[in-house]
């Protein structure tokens, strides 16, 4: 089974996501910033988080060849998973608008509480109530038609969504604490001039070290859904 990595930026990766999906058998195919019209038969294609906006295609023309990617490939019903940026585009290959976040740049380790819909999905159900993310995203979705809303925060209501086989993430699910701290400190220039303390958030890391455990388990009940769906 193919799994099809689109990448964004260096520093994102699957993060988490690797060993499980490799776990379920897996292999792994990556781009960066840009895609394949074959990839579409892939098993799984996974896109990645990213500093750009969905509408930045001036600068980043990339971007009109992944949106058109995943409308073919959601019209095809084969599986998806995105994260961040990846759940945007996703969103937007579904029709959603996505636009600058009215409530401000979301950053930080917090809790995600997950919906009723949530709770009862066949995939994730059993989770406790909230969960424990990093998050970092300024940009933010409309209700994506036909999916299921599985997640909010008090900031943004639209943090993650199912639609049909597929999955999408507004938080980052796949980061662990360790890769969360390096985050913070390659963003630090970045994170001040947006008026954010670094130090107060690297101090939350150590929350997100300890839901490291309930976060592998939930990112393992996703691949396998993608195993069993690419099986049957």
């Amino acid at each position: 089974m193919r799994a099809v990595i689109l990448q964004h930026e260096a520093h994102e990766d699957l993060g988490l996501f690797e060993p499980a999906l490799a776990a379920e058998g897996f292999s792994f195919t990556r781009r960066f910033r840009g895609v394949e019209h074959h990839d579409l038969e892939a098993e799984l294609v996974v896109s990645l988080g990213g500093s750009m906006s969905v509408s930045d295609t001036a600068a980043h023309p990339f971007l009109n060849e992944e949106l058109a990617f995943f409308i073919e490939r959601l019209a095809l019903g084969r599986p998806c998973l995105g994260i961040c940026l990846g759940a945007q585009v996703l969103a937007a290959a579904a029709g959603s608008e996505v636009t600058r976040g009215k409530n401000g740049f979301e950053v930080g380790v917090g809790p995600v509480r997950w919906t009723k819909q949530g709770l009862e999905d066949p995939v994730l159900a059993g989770l406790k109530p909230k969960s424990t993310v990093a998050h970092w995203h300024e940009d933010t979705f409309t209700p994506v038609e036909g999916a299921t809303l599985l997640a909010s925060t008090d900031r943004y209501t639209q943090q993650a969504f199912r639609l049909g086989d597929s999955f999408a993430f507004q938080f980052h699910l796949e980061l662990s604490g360790d890769a969360f701290d390096g985050w913070l400190s390659e963003g630090r220039e970045l994170l001040e001039a947006a008026g954010k303390d670094v130090a107060e958030l690297k101090a939350q890391v150590g929350k997100l070290r300890a839901a490291e455990a309930e976060n592998r388990a939930v990112i393992e009940r996703l691949a396998h859904h993608f195993a069993r769906v690419a099986r049957r």
